[in-house]
């Protein structure tokens, strides 16, 4: 008969010395990251379980201990990036930028600026990249370090020009979750169309033209829009016998509501449609002795350009070369330096709108000059 032979199971190779196992290594590495995940999570459970009314007072302590101003200010919005109910006591404690005059979160971008006090900001020009910059100025000076808001990257579709704005320098495309909307313009660059990301209120229907489209596809997930919604228009009259004189441009715009809540805004909730705001530019004076066309931009603008401009209300929206308020300049904007241009704007603008408006104003327009 023949003998019945087992074959002995391979022996493990023995680590050398000094060696570690790398299945051991493995399973400690797992073990210690999920203790610092475990960890971490009974921490937000601790600041989640604190009273509503000790959150509040969490938040005002922090804003009046010198959060009225960037970059101190980033300690209002570490409290309200806690978790969900640490948002909800920020959102309760920091007012809109209408009321306090302060940008505080991303979505005060999109909020109506201050009533009395325009809100003071500037935009660096990168001539290489074609690439803008919007910063929120932090002293009374013209320029300073700023606080970054927004940049913009000029692209060329064909025989338009797009100008794609974001809340990230980094990446500057439609299918970013920064992304916050775009300009748009027509083969001669002098009549302009603003898209925001989000719909301005409830039930509105996104752009259906192919152009004003985010993605190639219908649909990448519920909570992104395919497409873009139209907000407002820029334009620019022809100056077809050249005369001379600075560019007239006029802006119709769906300014976002002041009536509605700071809370309901920012949850894009019980939002309303409103009507559209008409801004013409403010008629300059002619200068004798300089021999030019002169604005008071109260030493914000030093340099003369033909992009600098002040837009004022129009009283009919049929007419755009009405004033209701020449005096009450909502959005002004000028050059200050080769690259630098400020911008001031107040209520009923956000400064996503004035941010798109001043955009419109860069690059040559042949049929307006």
């Amino acid at each position: 008969m023949p003998r019945k032979t087992t074959t002995p199971p391979p022996q493990q190779q023995q680590p050398e010395h000094g060696e570690v196992p790398e299945v051991v290594e493995m399973e400690g590495g797992e073990e210690e990251d999920s203790q610092a995940a475990a960890e971490v999570e009974d921490q937000e459970e601790r600041w989640a379980r604190l009273l509503p009314e000790l959150m509040s007072e969490v938040v005002r302590r922090v804003e009046a201990s010198g959060g009225e101003r960037w970059p101190a200010r980033k300690d209002v919005v570490s409290c309200a990036c806690v978790c969900r109910r640490w948002r909800d006591a920020a959102v309760a404690v920091v007012r809109p930028p209408a009321e306090s005059g302060k940008i505080t979160f991303p979505s005060s971008l999109k909020q109506p600026g201050p009533r009395e006090l325009p809100m003071q900001c500037f935009i660096k020009r990168n001539k290489k990249n074609s690439t803008f910059y919007l910063y929120l100025g932090l002293t009374s000076a013209t320029v300073d370090k700023g606080k970054f808001l927004m940049a913009a990257r000029r692209f060329r579709r064909g025989p338009h020009t797009e100008y794609i704005i974001s809340l990230d320098a980094d990446d500057l495309s439609q299918g970013s979750n920064a992304y916050m909307g775009k300009l748009r313009s027509d083969f001669w660059g002098t009549n302009f169309k603003i898209y925001d990301s989000k719909p301005p209120y409830d039930g509105a229907k996104a752009s259906s033209s192919r152009s004003s489209r985010r993605f190639g596809s219908r649909r990448i997930s519920p909570q992104v829009s395919a497409g873009n919604y139209e907000i407002g228009q820029v334009s620019y009259k022809y100056n077809l016998l050249k005369s001379r004189g600075p560019r007239r441009m006029y802006c119709a715009l769906e300014c976002p509501s002041t009536q509605e809540t700071w809370e309901n805004c920012l949850k894009t909730k019980f939002r309303k449609p409103t009507g559209n705001t008409v801004l013409r530019n403010k008629a300059p004076r002619w200068h004798e002795h300089l021999q030019c066309w002169c604005l008071n931009f109260h030493g914000r603008v030093t340099v003369a350009s033909v992009k600098n401009f002040q837009l004022v209300a129009a009283t009919d929206p049929d007419d755009p070369t009405s004033s209701k308020d020449e005096e009450t300049v909502l959005l002004q904007f000028g050059k200050v330096d080769d690259n630098i241009f400020t911008m001031d704007y107040r209520q009923p603008l956000s400064a996503f709108q004035a941010f798109a408006i001043s955009l419109s104003s860069f690059g040559t327009k042949l049929a307006c000059e």
